[in-house]
Order: structure tokens, then C-alpha cells, then sequence
């Protein structure tokens, strides 16, 4: 004979149902995020309306109402879960480097990972660089960006042994200026011209740091 499959109580049916609300919660905040994200990107955040973001997502501006009051708490939301992913990015792009780690390949590396996220997440430029942008968001980037600082600095450390901490500190800033600037124009082209873009910024960064690190390009 078949096992008797026994039912849920009432009691466990009633506590999988807040799960269940949760879950699609989640999915629909998701949905309006990754919608937000489209929007921002196309009008950028200043023009951005959330009944713009509503419809992009295929949902009544009531209904992105339950999940947040305004575009800013979007934004704000955004940019959290944005920076979150970054930090995690910047700790394995910008690792200390094995002194016998070739200075291209250290470049490579870093930059390759960096300009991934980016591309990936364009919005991210878009919130981060806006004229606009959140207080918070601002603040947030703020303390992204000395972290940012901070670890290229660790990285130089590794590259330039005998150079000065100060030093080390001023062509960090350079690098980081480098990069900030080729990351606009690589964000704003395709397919083979932005690989080239991609190559400039890492020919620009080799060329500064060969003289200062002693290394030469085959």
C-alpha cells in the first residue's frame, strides 16, 4: 500500500506563507532595481522619474510605491548593493602582487577586473559621477574611493619597494587618475573600440610605472 503522505498543519502552512511573501518580495524589488538601473543609465539620475522606473519594469507606480517612497531611496538602494559588489571586486583586483609578478601582467590583471565590473554594471558610473547625485551616495563614494586609494597604494607597495611612502601615495593618485578618466571613454564605445580603449589606459598606466619600477617591456 502507498504511503499516507500527510498534510502540513495549519501551523506550518502559516509559516511558509511569510517566506513565500518575502521571496517575492525580494524578486520584485529586485525587478524595479534592475529597472532603475536602465533608467539612470539612460536619462541619467537628475531626469529620472519613478514612473519612469515603473514602467520600465512592467509594474504601476503603486506598486513600486510598497517597496520604496521615492527614486532617491532606489538610488540609494542601488548604490549599496553596487558598492558592496565593488568592495568585493577592489580586494581581488588590487591584492598585493609577487615580486616576480611582470608589471604587465600585474596591470592586466587589475585593470581587466575593474573595467569588468563596470561594463557590467554601468549604472554604477552613471550614480557614482552624476552632478546629482544622493547625499548618502556621495558620502558612500567618498569612503569607497580613499578604500580605492588606499589599496592601489598596497599594490604600488609591492611594485615600488624602495620608493617612499609619500611617493608611493602621489603615483598612486595618478594611476587612479588614469584609469577614472579611460573609464568614461571605454563606458562610451563597443565590441573591438572598446577593447582599444582598454589597451590605451593599460599602455598609459605601463608607461608611467616602467621608469618607477625598474621594469622594462619586451
Amino acid at each position: 500500500m502507498p504511503e499516507k503522505t500527510e498534510k502540513p498543519t495549519q501551523e506550518q502552512a502559516a509559516d511558509t506563507r511569510p517566506r513565500r511573501r518575502q521571496a517575492r518580495g525580494e524578486r520584485r524589488i529586485a525587478q524595479l532595481l534592475e529597472a532603475a538601473a536602465s533608467v539612470f543609465c539612460t536619462t541619467g539620475y537628475t531626469a529620472a522619474s519613478t514612473n519612469a522606473i515603473a514602467r520600465e519594469a512592467g509594474v504601476s507606480p503603486g506598486t513600486l510605491y510598497q517597496f520604496f517612497p521615492n527614486k532617491e531611496a532606489i538610488a540609494i538602494e542601488l548604490g549599496d548593493r553596487l558598492m558592496h559588489e565593488m568592495r568585493e571586486t577592489y580586494g581581488e583586483a588590487l591584492a598585493p602582487v609577487e615580486p616576480a609578478t611582470p608589471l604587465t601582467q600585474a596591470i592586466d590583471s587589475t585593470v581587466d577586473r575593474l573595467i569588468d565590473f563596470n561594463c557590467r554594471h554601468p549604472v554604477f558610473f552613471a550614480l557614482m559621477h552624476g552632478p546629482d547625485i544622493p547625499g548618502r551616495i556621495a558620502e558612500e563614494h567618498d569612503a569607497l574611493h580613499a578604500a580605492l586609494l588606499l589599496r592601489v597604494e598596497t599594490l604600488l607597495t609591492s611594485l615600488l619597494s624602495d620608493t617612499s611612502p609619500a611617493d608611493v601615495t602621489r603615483t598612486a593618485h595618478v594611476c587612479l587618475g588614469v584609469y577614472k578618466a579611460g573609464l568614461e571613454l571605454v563606458l562610451a564605445h563597443q565590441g573591438a573600440e572598446r577593447e582599444a580603449y582598454v589597451q590605451e589606459i593599460k599602455n598609459l598606466l605601463t608607461r608611467y610605472l616602467e621608469p618607477l619600477t625598474g621594469a622594462h617591456t619586451p
